[in-house]
């Protein structure tokens, strides 16, 4: 298949090749063309340009397909690289209890939480998971995103974790969209395990580690290291363990409190760590000598009101951010990235050129796809956003109650949006 999308009015975050993410206030400014085209061939941008300079490439004898983007942007699709989109059922009782004031913790203590998806998704088979999922993957393509990291974590058994890791594995057979598997049998105690919380990081470590890996199931290993959760000498045990299976990790760190989380995801070199509520000089000063991509998922601290990142000290400092969904049934149940875009401006300050590159490029890195993905680049995979009419870039992250997403195309597909 090879299209032509022509008069597009700007053509957004264009970057070289070599630009694996970007940091600091180079965030703060992103290369675009006005009036342009860009050409799809074989999946993978192959060219694009002003329309002034389109010259041969504008006979339309030429192509499968012409599109004209005249009044729209064209950037690229959106890369989730943290959800838990993997899941059987909602949560939204939590909610209620979360309203009249019990506390996330509080509601783990109960049996809520991390523990009551566990809960269900024993109780669930794979074809079930897999026709809920799937249906998760479609809605989150029509708001944008082409690319996106799923978590186990919700079985806390080798049996259920085995579950979730293979409809993972399923949907990413099957999905257009670009997908990665992390392992998260660390994400809590199962209640059968309480008071003997090692016990069951043995397990992690000694049962079900050595199963996921032998059976390729998942490209990350992550762990919950936080207060309330797993501590830092837990989470050190179980990325030595992982480490064998080439499981590359990414840390949920620093939410609830200053866990040690960050540290302990630098020393590993975590390709990421996620949350980073408590984010303080000592952290940032450590993510400044790695190469850890800093993660804020604002979806979460809006649901639960909590404490913001520190995201403008961060970008401040010198660091890139990434934004992410977090998408889950307990604590951020939306993965529309448009509206963490527009969190990422209004809750964290960034600026638009910002928020594009902490929802593109750095999200790719996150997921270590940035070779294929996350940016205007000859040779990268044709994931991308037509949008609808707009006066500018700007728009994405001030408007936030909207779909701005006019035509799909993942691997260089045009994709029917599920409206």
């Amino acid at each position: 298949m090879k299209i032509l999308i022509q008069n597009i009015k700007e053509l957004v975050q264009i970057l070289d090749n070599n630009v694996q993410l970007v940091s600091g206030k180079e965030m703060s400014t992103i290369e675009t063309i006005e009036n342009a085209y860009l050409v799809i061939e074989n999946g993978l941008i192959s060219a694009f340009g002003a329309m002034s300079e389109i010259g041969d490439l504008s006979i339309s004898s030429k192509y499968d397909k012409t599109i004209d983007a005249t009044g729209k942007m064209l950037m690229p699709a959106f890369v989730d690289s943290h959800t838990h989109l993997v899941y059987a059922g909602s949560r939204e009782i939590e909610y209620i209890d979360k309203i009249k004031g019990l506390s996330y913790e509080e509601i783990a203590k109960r049996g809520g939480g991390i523990l009551n998806s566990a809960k269900r998704i024993r109780n669930a088979s794979i074809e079930q998971l897999y026709t809920q999922s799937e249906q998760r993957l479609k809605d989150i393509i029509s708001m944008g995103t082409g690319a996106v990291e799923i978590k186990s974590g919700y079985g806390l058994s080798l049996e259920s974790e085995l579950k979730m890791l293979r409809t993972i594995k399923l949907l990413k057979q099957n999905s257009p969209l670009t997908i990665r598997s992390t392992f998260l049998g660390a994400h809590a105690v199962p209640a059968e395990y309480r008071g003997k919380q090692y016990e069951y990081v043995k397990l992690v470590v000694n049962e079900m580690i050595p199963r996921v890996g032998e059976d390729k199931l998942a490209d990350f290993i992550d762990v919950f290291c936080d207060k309330g959760f797993f501590t830092v000498d837990e989470t050190n045990e179980i990325l030595e363990a992982a480490k064998k299976y080439g499981m590359i990790p990414k840390i949920h760190a620093n939410e609830l409190d200053y866990s040690g989380g960050i540290q302990v995801g630098v020393k590993h070199s975590a390709l990421s760590v996620d949350h980073l509520e408590f984010t303080g000089k000592e952290e940032i000063d450590i993510l400044r000598k790695s190469n850890t991509m800093p993660t804020l998922l604002p979806g979460a601290a809006f649901f639960l009101g909590m404490v913001h990142a520190p995201a403008r000290k961060m970008i401040d400092a010198g660091l890139p951010i990434a934004l992410a969904s977090d998408f889950n049934p307990g604590s951020s149940p939306s993965g529309n990235m448009q509206l963490i875009a527009a969190m990422g401006s209004i809750m964290f300050k960034m600026l638009s050129e910002e928020v594009i590159h902490a929802t593109t490029i750095n999200t790719a890195y996150a997921m270590g796809i940035n070779d294929i993905l996350g940016s205007i680049s000859v040779g990268k995979i044709a994931n991308l956003i037509i949008t609808k009419a707009m006066p500018t870039y700007h728009y994405w992250t001030y408007s936030y109650g909207d779909n701005k997403v006019d035509t799909m195309i993942l691997n260089g597909n045009i994709i029917k949006l599920n409206l």
